[in-house]
């Protein structure tokens, strides 16, 4: 099997980083979780979406060659980094077309009562690398979700929570 990048899209709450551990169990891939190295380099430093955005772009400017380099090595790597928006499916593309990799976008549709259940368990038990999000929150950020077009040029799995 050639060395794949994974990668997700869904709404907060949706499910995606329960599939990309998942994915990368099944896959015997690597797994670069977003949540998590923003927490732990840049935790004290996150106080606002503005600086989510700053951070993440810095992160990706890591992350990008690392797992270019991994896909060719011959790893499989899953990204568990937002997809949500055409500009930030861009930034994979060219992940896996520097390294002439296959790829697949995994899209997790879930239905928004759901997301927000999940997301109230979430606010409780704060596994490592998530934030709190209130309902207003979810509801802001879910207003630049872009859920992938047809044909949009990428291999989707798509999954229905």
């Amino acid at each position: 099997m050639s060395p794949t990048l994974h990668f997700f899209c869904g709404k907060a709450g949706a499910g995606k980083s329960t599939l990309a551990r998942q994915v990368a169990s099944e896959q015997n891939a690597l797994l670069i979780s977003e949540d998590i190295w923003l927490a732990r380099l840049f935790g004290d430093q996150m106080k606002t979406l503005d600086d989510y955005r700053r951070l993440a772009l810095k992160l990706k400017s890591v992350v990008g060659p690392l797992a270019v380099d991994l896909l060719k090595s011959g790893q499989s790597v899953v990204l568990d980094f937002p997809a949500n928006t055409r500009a930030t499916r861009a930034w994979f593309r060219t992940v896996f077309e520097s390294a002439d990799a296959a790829h697949v976008l995994h899209f997790v549709q879930t239905p928004d009562a759901v997301c927000l259940e999940r997301i109230g368990r979430r606010n409780e038990e704060r596994p490592e690398g998530s934030h709190h999000l209130s309902e207003q929150d979810f509801e802001f950020i879910s207003s630049f979700f872009e859920p992938p077009e047809e044909p949009g040029g990428f291999h989707v799995g798509t999954y229905d929570a």
